[in-house]
């Protein structure tokens, strides 16, 4: 998933957000850091600055409901992602794409010396068979999957594929994000951008091709 590190504009303590909005933000980045078992209700209300007494009144289902909304989030933020990535190519390829997507945890590593997960996976992988947060799980990668795969058509890969080559993409990332976590290095990310990328360049149409040099 895009690196949902950096928190969201407008959500720091004073801001137009309340304490609803900081909370699941907050949740994020703990099931993200620690998993959903060890990320406790009052650790998310000490970390988003949010009175204790607040948890029951916004949160009225507990943590299963604070859990949803925060993988929701964490869904919705790295579709947003996409468009900027995109937006920013230098060299518009889907290369460039992937290799932006695995940037920000490079980045994110090289800056800070750790390698957090991505709260999506680590809901993947907790969740029980059934309830609520499974559902919120695929929801979160298919809001994830859909603007991915309009980016790639965007970039000439045929619409018809590109589905298929966004599931590839972001399964890549999360298994490359597992390892370099389980490695304590970026590289399994770094591989996988360097040796799946001239896979996704090659599915580009004909057409869209630049021309030979």
């Amino acid at each position: 998933m895009s690196n949902p590190a950096e928190r969201p504009a407008g959500t720091g303590t004073g801001s137009r957000y309340g304490p609803r909005e900081r909370m699941v933000f907050s949740a994020a980045q703990l099931i993200r850091r620690d998993g959903i078992a060890a990320t406790g209700m009052r650790d998310v209300a000490a970390h988003a600055g949010a009175p204790r007494g607040s948890l029951q009144h916004y949160f009225p289902g507990g943590k299963e409901q604070l859990v949803d909304e925060a993988v929701a989030w964490a869904g919705q933020y790295a579709g947003r992602r996409v468009a900027r990535f995109l937006a920013g190519l230098a060299e518009p390829a889907p290369s460039a794409l992937f290799a932006a997507m695995v940037g920000q945890w490079t980045d994110e590593y090289e800056a800070t010396g750790e390698l957090r997960g991505c709260p999506v996976a680590a809901a993947t992988v907790e969740c029980a068979q059934g309830g609520t947060v499974r559902r919120t799980v695929a929801a979160a990668f298919a809001t994830w999957c859909e603007p991915l795969a309009a980016a790639l058509t965007e970039l000439g890969v045929p619409s018809g594929r590109a589905p298929a080559l966004a599931t590839l993409m972001i399964s890549s990332l999360e298994g490359a994000i597992v390892m370099a976590r389980a490695e304590g290095g970026v590289a399994p990310l770094t591989t996988v951008a360097r040796e799946l990328g001239p896979f996704l360049d090659a599915a580009v149409a004909p057409d869209h091709r630049p021309p030979a040099t």
